[in-house]
Protein backbone atom coordinates (compact mmCIF):
# COMPACT_ATOMS: atom_id res chain seq x y z
CA UNK A 1 0.00 0.00 0.00
CA UNK A 2 1.69 1.30 0.96
CA UNK A 3 -0.29 1.42 1.58
CA UNK A 4 -1.92 3.00 0.53
CA UNK A 5 -3.45 2.99 7.29
CA UNK A 6 -5.23 2.89 11.13
CA UNK A 7 -13.30 0.64 22.14
CA UNK A 8 -13.86 0.18 18.69
CA UNK A 9 -17.48 1.89 19.03
CA UNK A 10 -19.85 1.12 15.62
CA UNK A 11 -21.04 4.78 15.31
CA UNK A 12 -24.61 5.77 13.19
CA UNK A 13 -22.77 9.50 12.73
CA UNK A 14 -25.05 11.95 10.45
CA UNK A 15 -23.31 14.29 8.31
CA UNK A 16 -23.66 17.09 10.16
CA UNK A 17 -21.08 14.77 13.12
CA UNK A 18 -18.31 16.22 10.49
CA UNK A 19 -18.55 19.92 11.59
CA UNK A 20 -18.80 19.38 15.06
CA UNK A 21 -16.62 16.28 15.36
CA UNK A 22 -13.71 19.08 16.13
CA UNK A 23 -15.39 19.76 19.55
CA UNK A 24 -14.80 23.02 21.09
CA UNK A 25 -14.04 26.60 18.94
CA UNK A 26 -11.02 28.27 18.24
CA UNK A 27 -8.95 28.00 14.73
CA UNK A 28 -10.74 27.63 11.94
CA UNK A 29 -12.77 24.63 13.32
CA UNK A 30 -14.06 27.98 15.14
CA UNK A 31 -14.26 30.54 12.74
CA UNK A 32 -11.01 31.82 13.34
CA UNK A 33 -7.40 32.26 11.24
CA UNK A 34 -6.04 29.18 10.48
CA UNK A 35 -2.84 27.29 12.18
CA UNK A 36 0.09 24.98 11.80
CA UNK A 37 -0.80 21.45 12.58
CA UNK A 38 -4.45 22.29 12.60
CA UNK A 39 -5.92 19.50 10.76
CA UNK A 40 -4.26 17.00 12.73
CA UNK A 41 -7.04 17.31 16.00
CA UNK A 42 -9.75 19.90 14.20
CA UNK A 43 -11.53 20.74 11.00
CA UNK A 44 -10.10 23.34 9.32
CA UNK A 45 -12.07 25.37 7.21
CA UNK A 46 -15.60 23.96 8.26
CA UNK A 47 -18.22 24.47 5.12
CA UNK A 48 -21.14 22.51 3.69
CA UNK A 49 -21.03 24.43 0.55
CA UNK A 50 -21.38 22.57 -2.69
CA UNK A 51 -19.73 23.03 -6.12
CA UNK A 52 -17.23 23.94 -7.87
CA UNK A 53 -14.14 21.61 -9.12
CA UNK A 54 -11.70 19.49 -6.35
CA UNK A 55 -8.19 19.23 -8.53
CA UNK A 56 -5.94 16.16 -7.45
CA UNK A 57 -2.43 15.19 -9.09
CA UNK A 58 -0.33 12.66 -8.20
CA UNK A 59 3.42 12.30 -9.76
CA UNK A 60 2.46 8.64 -11.18
CA UNK A 61 -0.21 6.75 -11.12
CA UNK A 62 -2.67 4.30 -9.04
CA UNK A 63 -1.95 0.92 -8.99
CA UNK A 64 -5.57 0.28 -10.48
CA UNK A 65 -8.74 2.35 -10.07
CA UNK A 66 -10.83 -0.86 -9.42
CA UNK A 67 -12.02 -1.51 -5.79
CA UNK A 68 -11.01 -5.25 -5.93
CA UNK A 69 -7.53 -4.25 -7.29
CA UNK A 70 -5.72 -1.64 -5.26
CA UNK A 71 -3.50 -1.42 -2.01
CA UNK A 72 -2.51 1.82 -1.92
CA UNK A 73 -3.84 3.83 1.03
CA UNK A 74 -4.49 6.99 -1.40
CA UNK A 75 -6.52 4.65 -3.63
CA UNK A 76 -8.15 2.89 -1.01
CA UNK A 77 -9.20 6.47 0.52
CA UNK A 78 -10.30 7.88 -3.17
CA UNK A 79 -12.00 4.90 -4.42
CA UNK A 80 -14.39 5.73 -1.70
CA UNK A 81 -16.19 8.30 -4.21
CA UNK A 82 -17.86 6.07 -6.87
CA UNK A 83 -17.36 2.29 -4.58
CA UNK A 84 -19.16 2.33 -1.23
CA UNK A 85 -18.28 -0.47 1.07
CA UNK A 86 -19.82 -2.69 3.70
CA UNK A 87 -18.34 -1.09 6.87
CA UNK A 88 -16.36 2.46 6.77
CA UNK A 89 -14.48 4.60 9.33
CA UNK A 90 -16.18 7.69 10.89
CA UNK A 91 -15.79 10.90 9.71
CA UNK A 92 -13.71 12.10 12.79
CA UNK A 93 -10.26 13.76 13.45
CA UNK A 94 -7.80 11.25 15.87
CA UNK A 95 -8.38 8.14 17.43
CA UNK A 96 -12.55 8.40 16.75
CA UNK A 97 -11.36 8.40 13.01
CA UNK A 98 -10.92 4.29 13.02
CA UNK A 99 -14.64 3.17 14.87
CA UNK A 100 -16.82 1.55 12.35
CA UNK A 101 -19.77 2.08 11.20
CA UNK A 102 -22.30 0.63 8.63
CA UNK A 103 -22.06 1.85 4.92
CA UNK A 104 -23.68 -0.28 2.59
CA UNK A 105 -25.22 -2.35 5.49
CA UNK A 106 -27.66 -1.21 7.48
CA UNK A 107 -26.39 -2.34 10.66
CA UNK A 108 -23.16 -3.56 12.27
CA UNK A 109 -22.75 -7.48 11.94
CA UNK A 110 -24.04 -10.20 13.75
CA UNK A 111 -21.90 -12.86 15.00
CA UNK A 112 -22.47 -16.02 16.31
CA UNK A 113 -21.50 -17.36 19.83
CA UNK A 114 -18.77 -19.48 18.64
CA UNK A 115 -17.02 -16.24 16.46
CA UNK A 116 -17.04 -18.14 12.74
CA UNK A 117 -20.53 -16.58 11.14
CA UNK A 118 -20.89 -12.87 10.46
CA UNK A 119 -24.26 -12.04 9.27
CA UNK A 120 -24.32 -8.87 7.01
CA UNK A 121 -27.64 -7.25 6.46
CA UNK A 122 -27.29 -4.84 3.41
CA UNK A 123 -29.93 -1.45 3.35
CA UNK A 124 -32.49 -1.34 1.09
CA UNK A 125 -33.49 0.63 -2.28
CA UNK A 126 -29.30 0.91 -2.62
CA UNK A 127 -28.66 1.61 -6.18
CA UNK A 128 -25.79 1.77 -8.89
CA UNK A 129 -25.22 4.88 -11.17
CA UNK A 130 -27.12 2.84 -13.60
CA UNK A 131 -30.59 2.22 -11.52
CA UNK A 132 -30.13 -1.21 -11.15
CA UNK A 133 -30.44 -2.19 -7.54
CA UNK A 134 -27.48 -3.26 -5.13
CA UNK A 135 -27.84 -6.86 -4.13
CA UNK A 136 -25.41 -9.49 -1.76
CA UNK A 137 -24.48 -11.23 -4.35
CA UNK A 138 -23.17 -8.61 -5.60
CA UNK A 139 -20.85 -7.88 -2.73
CA UNK A 140 -20.21 -12.01 -2.59
CA UNK A 141 -19.29 -11.62 -6.73
CA UNK A 142 -16.89 -8.71 -6.03
CA UNK A 143 -14.91 -10.65 -3.06
CA UNK A 144 -14.59 -13.94 -5.31
CA UNK A 145 -12.77 -12.17 -8.18
CA UNK A 146 -9.99 -10.41 -5.99
CA UNK A 147 -9.13 -13.32 -3.88
CA UNK A 148 -9.65 -16.40 -5.66
CA UNK A 149 -8.16 -18.79 -8.84
CA UNK A 150 -5.36 -18.52 -10.84
CA UNK A 151 -6.48 -15.17 -12.64
CA UNK A 152 -7.82 -13.36 -9.33
CA UNK A 153 -6.95 -9.69 -9.46
CA UNK A 154 -3.22 -9.49 -8.55
CA UNK A 155 -3.36 -6.29 -6.18
CA UNK A 156 -4.51 -6.23 -2.74
CA UNK A 157 -4.62 -8.49 -0.23
CA UNK A 158 -6.12 -11.82 0.01
CA UNK A 159 -7.82 -11.81 4.25
CA UNK A 160 -11.01 -13.22 2.34
CA UNK A 161 -9.36 -16.12 1.03
CA UNK A 162 -7.35 -17.08 4.34
CA UNK A 163 -10.00 -16.84 6.32
CA UNK A 164 -13.56 -17.80 4.24
CA UNK A 165 -14.52 -21.48 5.16
CA UNK A 166 -16.05 -24.03 2.80
CA UNK A 167 -13.96 -22.53 -0.69
CA UNK A 168 -10.94 -24.05 -0.57
CA UNK A 169 -11.21 -25.90 -4.10
CA UNK A 170 -13.33 -23.15 -5.52
CA UNK A 171 -11.46 -21.72 -8.43
CA UNK A 172 -12.59 -18.31 -9.10
CA UNK A 173 -15.25 -16.54 -10.76
CA UNK A 174 -13.14 -16.40 -13.96
CA UNK A 175 -13.19 -20.41 -14.04
CA UNK A 176 -16.76 -21.03 -15.49
CA UNK A 177 -18.49 -17.12 -16.58
CA UNK A 178 -21.84 -19.46 -16.98
CA UNK A 179 -21.75 -20.31 -12.68
CA UNK A 180 -19.23 -18.11 -11.38
CA UNK A 181 -19.99 -18.30 -7.95
CA UNK A 182 -20.20 -22.39 -8.20
CA UNK A 183 -18.11 -23.83 -5.47
CA UNK A 184 -17.49 -20.64 -3.45
CA UNK A 185 -19.17 -21.87 -0.34
CA UNK A 186 -17.64 -19.23 2.17
CA UNK A 187 -20.45 -16.71 1.77
CA UNK A 188 -24.25 -17.44 1.90
CA UNK A 189 -26.88 -14.86 -0.02
CA UNK A 190 -29.97 -16.45 1.27
CA UNK A 191 -31.84 -13.26 -0.23
CA UNK A 192 -30.76 -9.93 -2.05
CA UNK A 193 -29.88 -8.19 1.10
CA UNK A 194 -28.15 -10.43 3.32
CA UNK A 195 -24.62 -12.25 3.31
CA UNK A 196 -23.68 -14.79 5.64
CA UNK A 197 -19.99 -14.86 6.01
CA UNK A 198 -18.22 -18.41 6.65
CA UNK A 199 -15.05 -18.43 8.91
CA UNK A 200 -12.52 -21.48 9.25
CA UNK A 201 -12.03 -20.18 12.59
CA UNK A 202 -12.74 -17.40 15.14
CA UNK A 203 -11.04 -14.15 13.87
CA UNK A 204 -11.72 -11.23 16.10
CA UNK A 205 -10.98 -8.33 13.97
CA UNK A 206 -12.73 -9.37 10.79
CA UNK A 207 -14.82 -6.56 11.29
CA UNK A 208 -12.07 -4.44 9.98
CA UNK A 209 -12.12 -6.59 6.68
CA UNK A 210 -15.43 -5.26 5.51
CA UNK A 211 -14.41 -2.25 4.95
CA UNK A 212 -11.98 -2.86 2.36
CA UNK A 213 -12.57 -1.88 -1.02
CA UNK A 214 -12.86 -5.70 -2.26
CA UNK A 215 -16.07 -5.29 -0.61
CA UNK A 216 -17.84 -2.73 -3.21
CA UNK A 217 -20.59 -4.62 -4.83
CA UNK A 218 -19.81 -5.21 -8.53
CA UNK A 219 -22.56 -7.26 -10.78
CA UNK A 220 -20.49 -10.01 -12.50
CA UNK A 221 -22.03 -9.17 -15.99
CA UNK A 222 -20.29 -5.66 -15.96
CA UNK A 223 -16.99 -7.34 -15.16
CA UNK A 224 -14.06 -7.05 -17.56
CA UNK A 225 -11.50 -8.29 -14.66
CA UNK A 226 -8.02 -5.89 -14.90
CA UNK A 227 -9.79 -3.93 -17.55
CA UNK A 228 -12.82 -2.99 -15.30
CA UNK A 229 -10.55 -0.05 -14.03
CA UNK A 230 -11.33 1.69 -17.38
CA UNK A 231 -15.42 2.35 -16.08
CA UNK A 232 -16.14 1.11 -12.78
CA UNK A 233 -20.07 0.60 -12.38
CA UNK A 234 -20.15 3.48 -8.87
CA UNK A 235 -22.18 2.99 -6.04
CA UNK A 236 -21.21 6.49 -4.40
CA UNK A 237 -21.78 9.63 -5.08
CA UNK A 238 -19.68 10.26 -8.43
CA UNK A 239 -19.34 8.48 -11.15
CA UNK A 240 -16.54 7.88 -14.22
CA UNK A 241 -16.82 11.27 -16.55
CA UNK A 242 -15.43 8.68 -19.33
CA UNK A 243 -13.17 6.01 -18.87
CA UNK A 244 -9.89 6.27 -16.73
CA UNK A 245 -6.42 7.41 -18.74
CA UNK A 246 -3.54 5.65 -17.17
CA UNK A 247 -0.82 7.62 -16.35
CA UNK A 248 -2.60 11.24 -18.04
CA UNK A 249 -6.05 11.22 -16.02
CA UNK A 250 -9.94 10.07 -14.05
CA UNK A 251 -12.27 12.46 -13.51
CA UNK A 252 -15.73 12.09 -12.06
CA UNK A 253 -18.88 14.10 -11.65
CA UNK A 254 -22.00 13.54 -10.11
CA UNK A 255 -24.09 10.10 -9.79
CA UNK A 256 -27.42 10.87 -9.71
CA UNK A 257 -28.81 7.99 -8.71
CA UNK A 258 -26.98 8.43 -5.15
CA UNK A 259 -29.13 8.68 -2.41
CA UNK A 260 -27.44 10.54 0.27
CA UNK A 261 -29.99 9.57 3.09
CA UNK A 262 -28.08 6.17 2.92
CA UNK A 263 -24.65 7.17 3.59
CA UNK A 264 -23.32 8.57 6.58
CA UNK A 265 -19.71 9.38 5.58
CA UNK A 266 -19.99 11.30 2.19
CA UNK A 267 -20.55 14.97 1.80
CA UNK A 268 -20.52 14.91 -1.61
CA UNK A 269 -19.97 19.18 -2.00
CA UNK A 270 -17.90 19.13 -5.49
CA UNK A 271 -19.79 19.22 -8.71
CA UNK A 272 -16.55 18.06 -10.32
CA UNK A 273 -13.53 16.00 -9.49
CA UNK A 274 -10.49 16.17 -11.56
CA UNK A 275 -7.29 14.04 -11.23
CA UNK A 276 -3.86 14.66 -13.33
CA UNK A 277 -1.90 12.03 -13.09
CA UNK A 278 2.13 11.47 -13.78
CA UNK A 279 2.67 15.40 -12.79
CA UNK A 280 6.23 15.98 -11.57
CA UNK A 281 6.45 16.40 -7.77
CA UNK A 282 7.75 19.98 -7.48
CA UNK A 283 5.01 20.90 -9.97
CA UNK A 284 2.42 19.47 -7.46
CA UNK A 285 3.84 21.77 -4.77
CA UNK A 286 3.96 24.38 -6.85
CA UNK A 287 0.91 24.20 -7.75
CA UNK A 288 -0.56 23.74 -4.20
CA UNK A 289 1.43 26.86 -2.81
CA UNK A 290 -0.06 29.16 -5.79
CA UNK A 291 -3.87 27.46 -5.24
CA UNK A 292 -3.75 25.93 -8.48
CA UNK A 293 -4.44 22.50 -7.25
CA UNK A 294 -5.88 21.22 -3.88
CA UNK A 295 -4.72 18.20 -3.19
CA UNK A 296 -1.75 16.19 -3.97
CA UNK A 297 -3.61 12.36 -4.11
CA UNK A 298 -0.65 10.62 -2.96
CA UNK A 299 -1.04 11.85 0.57
CA UNK A 300 2.80 11.90 0.70
CA UNK A 301 4.49 15.03 2.41
CA UNK A 302 5.59 17.71 -0.02
CA UNK A 303 8.63 17.31 -1.93
CA UNK A 304 11.92 18.17 -0.02
CA UNK A 305 12.72 21.53 -2.48
CA UNK A 306 8.97 22.89 -0.91
CA UNK A 307 8.76 21.07 2.43
CA UNK A 308 11.85 23.90 3.80
CA UNK A 309 10.11 26.78 2.11
CA UNK A 310 6.50 26.15 4.22
CA UNK A 311 7.78 25.84 7.19
CA UNK A 312 10.55 28.55 7.09
CA UNK A 313 7.65 31.19 5.86
CA UNK A 314 5.28 31.96 8.74
CA UNK A 315 2.20 32.66 6.26
CA UNK A 316 2.68 29.49 4.60
CA UNK A 317 3.25 27.69 7.39
CA UNK A 318 -0.20 28.38 8.88
CA UNK A 319 -1.45 26.02 6.00
CA UNK A 320 0.51 23.36 6.32
CA UNK A 321 -0.22 20.04 8.41
CA UNK A 322 2.47 17.84 10.29
CA UNK A 323 0.39 15.22 11.46
CA UNK A 324 2.07 11.89 13.24
CA UNK A 325 0.88 9.26 11.36
CA UNK A 326 0.92 5.82 11.17
CA UNK A 327 2.98 4.96 8.33
CA UNK A 328 6.16 3.84 8.65
CA UNK A 329 9.13 4.16 6.50
CA UNK A 330 11.22 1.81 6.33
CA UNK A 331 13.41 -0.56 4.09
CA UNK A 332 12.94 -4.62 3.48
CA UNK A 333 16.30 -6.98 3.80
CA UNK A 334 15.42 -10.43 1.37
CA UNK A 335 15.52 -13.23 2.77
CA UNK A 336 16.26 -15.19 -0.16
CA UNK A 337 19.08 -12.92 -1.85
CA UNK A 338 22.62 -13.41 -1.22
CA UNK A 339 24.32 -12.97 0.88
CA UNK A 340 21.70 -11.66 3.27
CA UNK A 341 20.30 -15.05 3.56
CA UNK A 342 22.46 -14.78 6.56
CA UNK A 343 21.26 -13.62 9.49
CA UNK A 344 24.80 -12.09 10.32
CA UNK A 345 25.26 -10.50 7.01
CA UNK A 346 21.46 -8.84 7.87
CA UNK A 347 22.54 -7.22 11.09
CA UNK A 348 25.37 -5.91 9.68
CA UNK A 349 23.54 -3.78 7.20
CA UNK A 350 21.23 -3.14 10.30
CA UNK A 351 24.32 -1.79 12.41
CA UNK A 352 25.89 0.27 9.47
CA UNK A 353 23.02 2.49 9.29
CA UNK A 354 23.07 6.11 9.42
CA UNK A 355 19.55 6.63 11.52
CA UNK A 356 20.46 10.14 11.17
CA UNK A 357 21.38 10.68 7.63
CA UNK A 358 17.96 8.48 7.02
CA UNK A 359 15.88 10.51 8.78
CA UNK A 360 17.08 13.58 7.14
CA UNK A 361 16.20 12.35 3.57
CA UNK A 362 12.74 12.67 5.25
CA UNK A 363 13.29 16.37 6.32
CA UNK A 364 14.73 15.75 9.51
CA UNK A 365 12.63 15.92 12.35
CA UNK A 366 9.76 17.15 10.92
CA UNK A 367 9.48 14.75 8.98
CA UNK A 368 9.18 11.65 11.26
CA UNK A 369 10.81 10.37 14.24
CA UNK A 370 13.16 7.36 14.22
CA UNK A 371 11.93 4.11 15.87
CA UNK A 372 13.68 0.66 16.88
CA UNK A 373 10.81 -1.37 16.52
CA UNK A 374 8.41 -1.85 13.62
CA UNK A 375 5.14 -1.49 14.95
CA UNK A 376 4.01 3.11 15.14
CA UNK A 377 3.52 3.29 18.80
CA UNK A 378 -0.39 4.68 18.31
CA UNK A 379 -0.77 0.90 18.25
CA UNK A 380 -1.69 -1.39 21.41
CA UNK A 381 1.27 -3.48 21.44
CA UNK A 382 3.97 -1.15 20.10
CA UNK A 383 7.21 -1.69 22.19
CA UNK A 384 9.46 1.21 22.07
CA UNK A 385 12.01 -0.78 24.14
CA UNK A 386 12.54 -3.21 21.65
CA UNK A 387 16.21 -1.64 20.54
CA UNK A 388 18.66 -3.98 18.87
CA UNK A 389 20.72 -2.44 17.06
CA UNK A 390 21.93 0.93 19.26
CA UNK A 391 24.59 3.19 18.32
CA UNK A 392 25.95 6.22 19.57
CA UNK A 393 23.96 9.71 18.15
CA UNK A 394 22.30 7.42 15.57
CA UNK A 395 24.78 7.23 13.40
CA UNK A 396 25.55 2.99 13.19
CA UNK A 397 28.13 1.06 15.06
CA UNK A 398 30.55 0.41 12.32
CA UNK A 399 32.83 -2.05 14.36
CA UNK A 400 29.78 -4.41 15.35
CA UNK A 401 29.05 -4.66 11.35
CA UNK A 402 32.04 -5.45 10.74
CA UNK A 403 32.52 -8.23 12.69
CA UNK A 404 28.86 -9.49 11.67
CA UNK A 405 30.52 -9.12 8.33
CA UNK A 406 33.29 -11.49 9.39
CA UNK A 407 30.42 -13.80 10.90
CA UNK A 408 28.86 -14.34 7.50
CA UNK A 409 31.85 -14.97 5.77
CA UNK A 410 32.48 -10.93 3.75
CA UNK A 411 34.84 -10.18 5.81
CA UNK A 412 35.66 -7.47 2.92
CA UNK A 413 31.94 -6.58 2.31
CA UNK A 414 29.67 -7.68 -0.43
CA UNK A 415 27.72 -6.14 -3.16
CA UNK A 416 23.80 -5.26 -2.96
CA UNK A 417 21.27 -3.70 -5.36
CA UNK A 418 18.30 -1.50 -3.28
CA UNK A 419 15.09 -0.36 -4.98
CA UNK A 420 13.11 2.41 -4.77
CA UNK A 421 10.27 4.33 -6.26
CA UNK A 422 11.35 6.83 -9.24
CA UNK A 423 8.71 9.48 -8.72
CA UNK A 424 9.13 9.94 -4.95
CA UNK A 425 11.88 12.14 -3.81
CA UNK A 426 12.34 10.89 -0.37
CA UNK A 427 12.03 7.38 -1.59
CA UNK A 428 15.42 8.20 -3.36
CA UNK A 429 16.76 10.45 -0.91
CA UNK A 430 16.59 7.22 1.28
CA UNK A 431 17.70 5.00 -1.17
CA UNK A 432 21.10 7.43 -1.01
CA UNK A 433 21.95 7.95 2.30
CA UNK A 434 21.67 3.55 2.63
CA UNK A 435 23.93 3.56 0.28
CA UNK A 436 26.05 6.22 1.91
CA UNK A 437 25.85 4.87 5.43
CA UNK A 438 26.58 0.94 3.68
CA UNK A 439 29.95 1.81 2.15
CA UNK A 440 31.26 2.62 5.14
CA UNK A 441 31.26 -0.73 6.32
CA UNK A 442 32.19 -1.57 2.98
CA UNK A 443 28.86 -2.66 1.49
CA UNK A 444 28.87 -1.70 -2.13
CA UNK A 445 25.09 -0.52 -2.83
CA UNK A 446 23.56 0.29 -6.15
CA UNK A 447 20.08 1.91 -6.52
CA UNK A 448 17.52 0.69 -8.65
CA UNK A 449 14.65 2.76 -9.65
CA UNK A 450 10.71 1.98 -10.63
CA UNK A 451 7.39 4.22 -11.44
CA UNK A 452 5.69 3.61 -8.16
CA UNK A 453 2.41 2.77 -10.04
CA UNK A 454 4.13 -0.68 -10.94
CA UNK A 455 6.86 -1.12 -7.59
CA UNK A 456 4.27 -2.69 -5.51
CA UNK A 457 3.38 -5.53 -8.13
CA UNK A 458 5.60 -5.89 -10.82
CA UNK A 459 9.13 -5.21 -9.29
CA UNK A 460 9.71 -5.25 -5.58
CA UNK A 461 6.28 -7.07 -4.87
CA UNK A 462 7.46 -9.81 -7.20
CA UNK A 463 9.81 -12.50 -5.60
CA UNK A 464 10.84 -13.83 -9.05
CA UNK A 465 11.87 -9.90 -9.89
CA UNK A 466 13.62 -9.44 -6.33
CA UNK A 467 15.67 -12.43 -7.00
CA UNK A 468 16.14 -12.13 -10.87
CA UNK A 469 17.29 -8.50 -9.86
CA UNK A 470 19.05 -9.35 -6.72
CA UNK A 471 17.04 -6.50 -5.39
CA UNK A 472 18.04 -7.32 -1.30
CA UNK A 473 17.33 -4.34 0.16
CA UNK A 474 13.84 -2.45 -1.13
CA UNK A 475 12.80 1.26 -0.01
CA UNK A 476 8.73 0.67 1.11
CA UNK A 477 6.27 2.28 3.31
CA UNK A 478 3.60 0.39 5.45
CA UNK A 479 0.41 1.90 6.89
CA UNK A 480 -2.16 -0.65 9.07
CA UNK A 481 -4.54 -2.23 6.77
CA UNK A 482 -6.81 -1.26 10.11
CA UNK A 483 -5.47 -0.12 13.70
CA UNK A 484 -4.05 -3.00 15.29
CA UNK A 485 -0.31 -4.96 14.94
CA UNK A 486 -2.12 -7.96 13.12
CA UNK A 487 -3.88 -5.34 10.39
CA UNK A 488 -0.37 -3.51 10.54
CA UNK A 489 2.15 -6.78 10.47
CA UNK A 490 0.30 -9.55 8.61
CA UNK A 491 0.63 -8.62 5.29
CA UNK A 492 4.62 -7.89 5.48
CA UNK A 493 6.09 -10.11 7.48
CA UNK A 494 3.62 -13.25 8.24
CA UNK A 495 4.86 -16.12 6.06
CA UNK A 496 1.22 -17.10 5.28
CA UNK A 497 1.21 -13.75 3.30
CA UNK A 498 4.20 -14.24 0.58
CA UNK A 499 2.85 -14.69 -3.18
CA UNK A 500 3.86 -14.61 -6.91
CA UNK A 501 2.85 -10.63 -7.51
CA UNK A 502 1.67 -7.76 -5.45
CA UNK A 503 3.56 -9.42 -2.33
CA UNK A 504 3.65 -6.92 0.43
CA UNK A 505 6.25 -9.36 2.59
CA UNK A 506 8.80 -8.16 0.21
CA UNK A 507 11.68 -9.91 2.76
CA UNK A 508 9.51 -13.30 2.28
CA UNK A 509 10.29 -13.73 5.84
CA UNK A 510 8.34 -16.87 6.95
CA UNK A 511 9.54 -17.76 10.74
CA UNK A 512 7.34 -20.28 11.99
CA UNK A 513 6.72 -18.69 15.59
CA UNK A 514 5.92 -15.71 13.98
CA UNK A 515 3.34 -17.40 11.86
CA UNK A 516 2.08 -19.03 15.02
CA UNK A 517 1.86 -15.69 16.99
CA UNK A 518 -0.37 -14.33 14.38
CA UNK A 519 -2.83 -17.69 14.27
CA UNK A 520 -2.59 -17.41 18.03
CA UNK A 521 -3.55 -13.35 17.99
CA UNK A 522 -6.88 -13.23 16.28
CA UNK A 523 -8.39 -15.94 18.79
CA UNK A 524 -7.80 -14.19 21.53
CA UNK A 525 -10.41 -11.89 22.96
CA UNK A 526 -8.65 -9.83 25.20
CA UNK A 527 -6.96 -6.52 23.33
CA UNK A 528 -4.37 -6.23 25.89
CA UNK A 529 -3.34 -10.15 25.04
CA UNK A 530 -2.83 -9.51 21.56
CA UNK A 531 -1.18 -6.56 22.01
CA UNK A 532 1.41 -8.66 24.17
CA UNK A 533 2.08 -11.42 21.10
CA UNK A 534 2.03 -8.17 18.70
CA UNK A 535 5.11 -7.12 20.99
CA UNK A 536 6.48 -10.87 20.76
CA UNK A 537 6.15 -10.70 16.92
CA UNK A 538 8.12 -7.03 16.47
CA UNK A 539 10.82 -8.15 19.09
CA UNK A 540 11.23 -11.92 16.38
CA UNK A 541 10.85 -9.60 13.05
CA UNK A 542 13.57 -7.35 14.53
CA UNK A 543 15.93 -10.26 15.91
CA UNK A 544 15.92 -11.50 12.80
CA UNK A 545 17.24 -8.26 10.94
CA UNK A 546 14.21 -8.12 8.12
CA UNK A 547 13.03 -4.80 8.29
CA UNK A 548 15.55 -1.71 8.45
CA UNK A 549 12.80 1.06 10.14
CA UNK A 550 13.65 4.29 8.40
CA UNK A 551 11.24 6.79 10.40
CA UNK A 552 7.60 6.92 11.72
CA UNK A 553 6.37 9.23 8.98
CA UNK A 554 5.12 12.54 9.98
CA UNK A 555 3.55 14.06 6.99
CA UNK A 556 3.98 17.45 5.51
CA UNK A 557 0.84 18.68 3.90
CA UNK A 558 -0.21 21.70 2.36
CA UNK A 559 -3.31 22.75 2.29
CA UNK A 560 -4.49 25.28 0.43
CA UNK A 561 -6.82 28.25 1.47
CA UNK A 562 -9.82 27.47 -1.05
CA UNK A 563 -9.97 23.76 0.52
CA UNK A 564 -12.92 23.38 2.91
CA UNK A 565 -13.19 20.53 5.53
CA UNK A 566 -9.78 19.56 5.59
CA UNK A 567 -8.73 17.14 8.44
CA UNK A 568 -6.08 14.44 8.79
CA UNK A 569 -7.79 10.80 8.85
CA UNK A 570 -6.11 8.66 10.90
CA UNK A 571 -7.70 5.36 9.03
CA UNK A 572 -6.89 6.19 5.59
CA UNK A 573 -3.12 8.06 6.66
CA UNK A 574 -3.89 11.44 4.93
CA UNK A 575 -6.77 13.94 4.51
CA UNK A 576 -10.47 12.61 4.47
CA UNK A 577 -11.64 12.86 0.59
CA UNK A 578 -14.83 12.40 1.21
CA UNK A 579 -15.44 15.38 3.58
CA UNK A 580 -13.74 17.78 1.57
CA UNK A 581 -14.91 21.17 -0.82
CA UNK A 582 -13.38 23.54 -2.76
CA UNK A 583 -14.76 27.52 -2.55
CA UNK A 584 -12.87 27.75 -6.06
CA UNK A 585 -15.23 27.75 -9.50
Amino acid sequence: MTKRALGFVALGAAATLLLSACGGGGGAGGGGEAAFNQGETEIVNPSDEKGGTLRYAHSSDFDSTDPGNMYYAFAWNFSRYYARTLLTYTTSPGVEGTELQPDLAEGMPEVSDDGKTYTVKLKKGLKYENGEEIVAEDVKYAIARSNYGEQRLPNGPQYFKKLLADSEDYEGPYADSSDPLQGFGGIETPDDHTLVFHLKKPFSEFEYILIQPQSAPVPAEVDKGVQYQSHVLSSGPYKFDGDYKPEESLNLVRNDEWDAATDPIRKALPDRIEVELGVEQNEIDQRLVNGQLDVDLSTSSVGPAMKGTVLSDEAKKANVDNPSGNTMRYVNINTKVEPLDDLACRQAVMFAVDHDALQRAWGGPVGGDIPTQIMPTSLEGADTSIDLYPSEDNKGDLDKAKAKLEECGEDDGFKVNIGARSDRPADVATAEALQASLKRAGIGASIKQYPSDTYTNTQAGSPDFVHDNELGLTVFGWAPDWPTGYGFMSEIVNGESIRDAGNANISEFDDPEVNKLFAESVKEQDPEARADKYAQIDRIVMENAVILPVVLEKMVYYRPENLTNAYYHVGYAGYDFMALGTTRE
